[in-house]
């Protein structure tokens, strides 16, 4: 997959929770997924659609992130993962996708976004809906992992 598509996302990822949650993610090393199974125990997934590019992206957390970040971004803590949380991992989800939205579109790629869906509970899966490589992106801080996952069908 071409880092010109992987790029927006990575940054917009990190503009989100740093400015939306005083959360600094330390990335690590991307790979090829292989599996629908998600790393983290909430997801958000969003599709792409444009006339010359159709994709995915997902950002799953742990639970412990996910409270925290809702803590950061509402001032309360809740005591599980719910509707609420599930709400917010889902404006992330979109927040993330407009900007990378934003900086492919200065780069001649033009699509549209789908509404997200949020899924949670341990082991649940994660269906990108494109036949293409799915790379997943590990992020790290004390609070827990988030994983990005993209997938495009060039």
């Amino acid at each position: 997959m071409n880092a010109d598509f992987v790029n927006p996302f990575i940054s917009g990822l990190l503009n989100v929770m740093e400015t939306m949650a005083q959360t600094q993610l330390t990335p690590g090393k991307p790979k090829r997924k292989q599996s629908d199974i998600s790393k983290g125990d909430v997801s958000g997934l969003i599709g792409m659609v444009g006339p010359d590019v159709r994709g995915s992206m997902s950002i799953s957390f742990d639970e412990n992130l996910a409270l925290t970040i809702m803590e950061r971004m509402v001032g309360e803590r809740p005591d599980k993962l719910d509707a609420e949380v599930g709400d917010m991992v889902g404006e992330i989800t979109n927040m993330i996708c407009g900007n990378a939205k934003r900086d492919l579109g200065e780069r001649g790629y033009e699509f549209g976004m789908a509404t997200p869906i949020v899924v949670s509970g341990k082991q649940h899966t994660i269906s990108h809906q494109v036949d293409g490589a799915k790379i997943i992106l590990p992020f790290m801080c004390d609070d827990g992992l988030a994983h990005l996952e993209i997938c495009f069908d060039k």
